[in-house]
């Protein structure tokens, strides 16, 4: 099983935050900016175990890009875990209808990070 995880945020701040978070736990990390960028990550890798990825980012955001990671057959099975600000019932009930595995809220403690990861994709 790959080890491989995409953080999809447009903040450089919270990919370096938890992509220091996952590579001390011994994941190996690939970001990108934007849903469209995380998109091309995903189309272009078949080794991730999961994705991280914010809600709100420009170009595509995070719930968009969530449908259209479940919406094609070869990455369907890939769990997306949502990291972000936004709290509102509403919208972690739309992102788990869409697929959502889990959902962090930022600020994030690492350690709580880690155990969504390791609950998904194992240690």
């Amino acid at each position: 099983m790959s080890n491989k995880i995409l953080v999809v945020d447009d903040s450089r701040t919270i990919r370096q935050q938890v992509g220091t978070a996952l590579v001390r736990a011994g994941y190996e990390v690939v970001e990108a900016e934007d849903g469209v960028q995380g998109l091309r990550e995903i189309t272009a890798r078949r080794d991730l175990a999961l994705v991280i990825c914010d809600i709100n980012m420009p170009n595509m955001n995070g719930l968009e890009m969530l449908a259209a990671v479940k919406a094609d057959a070869a990455n369907a099975s890939l769990p997306v875990v949502m990291l972000t600000t936004e709290g509102k019932t509403e919208t972690i009930q739309q992102a788990k209808k869409s697929g959502a595995k889990g959902w962090v809220i930022k600020p994030f403690n690492p350690d709580q990070l880690l155990a969504a990861v390791r609950k998904i994709v194992g240690s």
